[in-house]
């Protein structure tokens, strides 16, 4: 995929964090070799003695009411064992507080088709679905809202109960900074157009899965292919009114995430349930159509973008209105509809910004979080706006972008601060390797070159549940054979976590990475962590283990110094051994002596955020503690006569702070370019009647080695004074700036402006015949 190892920059001079390993690759990752030899379990991996399975039946209808259930005859079948409706597990849940609107089957009315109505508990599989056919359900069809303008629309049927929703609109947010109106009544140039971007979904390798076993002392253990154990561990104790006490959350290794893991699912609420009930093991793992319906994607959005422009390409004011069609439950979607429009005010100086976006609800499965949640959709707006604008003034998009930068250091409209700020290199390094200002305007016809960039988080400054606790905790613990066991509430999910615990805590020890044992996602064993989502992970987890492994560090100098008799701060840890000079111990002598001196050698580390981003009511979405920043450039090749594209490259410049591991971070650009690439190409979750047109693999099509092209990753080190070692994030914000950069690409290459992803063939030649047309 690559073009070569990734291409790091950094003027850092000597490596601050001093042992050796930060930024150092060539070592593999501590959970590589489990997972490519197989040995690695996940959920479904698990058997149990007696373990039972569970199945469910699902709506053929968008809309409707449940006149009656009959499950007599799935229960008189042979290894039958139980069966559940909604009535069982009443209790509403969804991820935010002030939106709890699901529970984990229907209750009196069905909202999307493929929502689990009722639950079979079964000796084996093969029985549980032959049961689920046989139960007879009868329905009242009621009228479906099926589109975005169907919600707005009051004289639709509501989706929710009159007394809990009083419209189909879940949360209307509207915020404004500065004079919008009087900006663009003086300014040169003013641009309004309107913007979709299509739902996608998430596609892991790995089904949602659930095992849970009940304990004779009425404890409950569930593992899970979760994103969040810590949030499902509380969620699930209030559905099932247990003491979080009496349940323990296990996440065994994870087949990817990319945020459709983050919430509670009928697989976990059904197990717990009927292994509580049936005083056995419970797996419910979902087949890969039930995935799709499972979706928690991308929200299918419309927006209309209005921006000004003086005659130099100043951006004077910026108005977005946006619409998402969010599905029929709420999931994380109250924060989707601040997300549209929080970040857009990075990484440009705006100083007259308004923005309106409501989330609705529609008779379809549930949207929920997807890499880069809620920002991607307005990112492509705007930064194709953007390209569109300046060409109208002639001026280039580059210098554009360059003269509207905001600065490192400063404090935008919506009091989002942002501590470091690589992006001006990130452009630097982007336009020079793709050789853009040569090829720019300049390409023979059917080729073309666009570029994009963006910003991301680095977690959210506010929990989901307000609290003032830590966000990570982290606890290490030292073994007298020098062996250093982290414990951390994180998920890893594939994205390295556990090895980024284990870089930074190698790292302050001196010691090599493979002496590092991790215990993460359980609940019963380590300490909270909020969850693999927002790009927190490596900045929160990151700088709790920082602080462990220095207290921890700290302990063994002290004692080191005082063996060797040397000041403490004469002693060096690096490659495994404690040095002063020509006296050195080495990493388990050290750990002798310092548990001679101190006992048993433990640590704990833990991290909240300053609360930044709330000076404005109900502003908390988008501070962030830090930003990363993407700039992107990518050519494609178009053949006029048909519309079919290829990408055939993407250079990608990513500040990341500070390189903790070069190919972990290059296979996190990758993998985040990719995504783009599906969503730019042939992905959409599309539907009629709210029937899923594609619910297989096999019609909903992500790319495969001959769609994908030859992507670059430079990586940038911008060291922000917050982050681990500087470290920020590097696992959503790359996607951000693909689509976009694919569209101005499509421009140059055909001369015409795509405003709907994803660009098939025949939107592409519909776009070129209209263009002709109106040149004719």
């Amino acid at each position: 995929m690559t073009g070569g190892k990734p291409k790091v920059n950094s003027n850092s001079g000597e490596n601050p964090a001093g042992g050796g390993i930060v930024g150092r690759g060539g070592h593999g990752k501590i959970d590589g070799l489990s997972k490519i030899t197989g040995q690695a379990k996940f959920t479904d991996d698990i058997k149990l003695p007696r373990m039972a399975h569970a199945k469910v039946l699902r709506s053929p209808h968008a809309h409707a009411k449940i006149l009656s259930i009959d499950a007599s005859k799935a229960l008189q079948m042979p290894g039958v064992l139980d069966v559940l409706t909604g009535t069982d597990i009443p209790i509403r849940y969804g991820p935010i507080p002030v939106a709890r609107d699901e529970t984990a089957l229907a209750i009196d009315k069905v909202r999307y088709v493929g929502e689990p109505v009722v639950a079979v508990a079964a000796t084996t599989e093969a029985i549980a679905w032959e049961a689920a056919r046989q139960i007879q359900i009868e329905y009242e069809v009621l009228p479906g809202i099926f589109s975005i303008q169907d919600a707005l629309d009051t004289t639709k049927p509501l989706i929710h109960d009159q007394a809990r929703k009083p419209s189909n609109v879940l949360r209307r947010v509207k915020r404004q900074f500065g004079d919008v109106d009087a900006a663009f009544q003086s300014a040169d140039l003013v641009l309004e157009e309107r913007y979709n971007y299509p739902g996608s979904t998430h596609v892991p390798l790995e089904p949602h899965s659930a095992l849970a076993e009940p304990s004779p002392d009425g404890t409950l253990t569930l593992w899970s292919s979760t994103q969040n154990p810590h949030q499902l561990h509380q969620d699930l104790a209030r559905v099932l009114g247990m003491s979080p006490s009496k349940i323990r959350i296990i996440k065994p290794a994870v087949g990817a995430g990319y945020g459709g893991k983050c919430d509670m699912f009928v697989t976990e609420v059904c197990a717990s349930v009927f292994a509580r009930r049936l005083a056995r093991p419970i797996r419910f793992s979902l087949e890969r159509e039930e995935v799709f319906y499972a979706h928690r994607g991308r929200h299918p959005t419309e927006m209309i973008l209005k921006m000004s422009m003086t005659q130099q390409g100043k951006i004077t004011a910026v108005d977005l209105q946006a619409w998402a069609d969010g599905g029929a439950y709420s999931s994380y979607g109250v924060a989707t509809a601040y997300y549209l429009g929080a970040l857009l005010t990075l990484p440009y100086q705006l100083d007259n910004y308004r923005f309106t976006a409501q989330r609705l609800y529609t008779n379809k499965p549930p949207c929920g979080p997807k890499r880069g949640h809620g920002v991607v959709q307005s990112r492509f707006a705007f930064e194709v706006h953007l390209d569109r604008m300046a060409q109208k003034l002639g001026l280039s998009s580059v210098a554009v972008r360059r003269a509207n930068l905001i600065k490192e250091g400063s404090t935008t409209i919506n009091n989002l601060v942002v501590p470091s700020f690589g992006l001006p290199e990130c452009i630097d390094r982007v336009l020079a390797a793709s050789s853009y200002d040569d090829k720019k305007g300049r390409m023979p016809a059917g080729r073309g070159i666009g570029m994009a960039v963006s910003a991301y988080i680095c977690g959210a400054s506010h929990p989901i549940h307000a609290n003032d606790m830590p966000h990570s905790g982290v606890q290490v613990k030292l073994d007298r054979s020098g062996i250093v066991t982290i414990f951390s509430g994180t998920a890893d999910i594939g994205q390295g976590s556990s090895h980024m615990l284990a870089t930074i805590i190698s790292e302050r020890l001196g010691i090599r990475p493979d002496l590092c044992r991790i215990v993460e996602g359980d609940t019963d064993l380590t300490p909270v962590d909020l969850g693999s989502y927002s790009s927190r992970v490596t900045f929160m987890a990151g700088n709790a283990a920082l602080q462990a492994a220095d207290s921890l560090r700290d302990l063994i100098l002290s004692a080191v110094a005082s063996s060797l008799d040397v000041p403490i701060a004469s002693l060096s840890a690096k490659d495994g051994w404690i040095s002063a000079g020509e006296q050195r111990v080495s990493w388990r002598q050290a750990v002798v002596i310092a548990e001679s001196v101190h006992g048993t050698l433990s640590a704990t580390g833990s991290y909240r955020p300053k609360k930044t981003g709330s000076r404005f009511l109900r502003s908390t979405i988008g501070g962030s503690p830090a930003y990363s920043f993407t700039a992107q450039v990518a050519e494609v090749t178009i053949d006029p006569d048909t519309g079919i594209m290829k990408i055939d490259k993407i250079w990608c410049a990513h500040d990341l702070g500070r390189v903790l591991h070069p190919e972990i971070a290059e296979g996190q650009v990758e993998g985040g370019v990719y995504m783009g690439v599906g969503e730019a190409l042939t992905e959409e979750q599309a539907y009629r009647n709210g029937v899923l047109v594609a619910p297989s693999i096999l019609e909903y099509r992500i790319p495969t080695i001959h769609e994908t092209p030859d992507i670059t990753s430079i990586l940038i080190e911008s060291h922000d004074p917050g982050g681990p070692f500087g470290a920020k994030e590097v696992g959503e914000g790359p996607q951000l700036p693909t689509v976009p950069a694919i569209a101005n690409a499509i421009e140059d290459a055909v001369g015409v402006w795509m405003t709907q992803p994803p660009f098939t063939p025949e939107k592409i030649h519909r776009a070129i015949v209209a263009a002709n047309r109106k040149m004719a």
